[in-house]
């Protein structure tokens, strides 16, 4: 279960960065360079801060095969995309949901401090949409004061609450997920923000 959340995450967060590439009318090969680093971009940061290396999409082809398959459906199937930042919205959530636990799970397994587990959740989360919006002259949205990190952090803190609690590891890990996506659309439709030192001017937010 853990695999094909981890090819999930992956698929969502390369059809993201499809989506982005192609409004801003990049070439193809601009296109699958933004899918690839918005698709491993923060795994690939969390495997070098854990010392796992090579990092894991050197290590399995399925995660390349993945994202090259998404990304030809997501070009093939782009007039099919009526509203275009709504489906980027959309696969962007879905993938901090299932990155978020991803990450958690990679350090459980290094065992590392439960702190550190969600630390590196929200790395996982969201430094391939860092890679992405920096090369494509974006400010991440990380750096805005949309909810965004701060989902992986209550999603991640839910994670280690519910596995105090006598139920499966899988449905743990199912719940938190969909709390990270759940937690990021709420915030979005009902324009909750975490408090901006700017004011009601318009600036980057606080980084969460």
């Amino acid at each position: 279960m853990f695999y094909t959340i981890d090819i999930l995450g992956t698929i969502a967060f390369a059809i993201s960065g499809v989506l982005v590439a192609i409004n801003k009318k990049m070439d193809l090969f601009g296109i699958l360079i933004i899918a690839f680093v918005t698709a491993v971009g923060g795994g690939t940061l969390r495997d070098l801060l854990i010392g796992n290396t090579p990092v894991s999409w050197m290590q399995d082809m399925n995660y390349t095969y993945s994202i090259l398959a998404a990304s030809v459906l997501a070009i093939v199937f782009k007039s099919k995309i009526n509203y275009l930042r709504t489906s980027l919205f959309l696969f962007d959530t879905i993938g901090i949901g299932l990155y978020t636990l991803v990450g958690i799970e990679k350090g459980i397994l290094a065992g590392l401090h439960p702190i550190i587990c969600i630390a590196l959740g929200t790395i996982t989360a969201s430094f391939g949409g860092v890679i992405r919006d920096i090369l494509c002259n974006e400010i991440p949205v990380i750096f805005r004061k949309e909810i965004y990190a701060t989902a992986c952090i209550l999603g991640g803190t839910a994670y280690f609450l519910l596995s105090e609690l006598p139920i499966k590891n899988n449905v743990a890990f199912i719940i938190a997920a969909v709390m990270v996506v759940v937690i990021r659309l709420l915030a979005v439709k009902f324009k909750i923000a975490l408090p901006s030192i700017y004011g009601n001017k318009s600036g980057p937010g606080n980084g969460f």
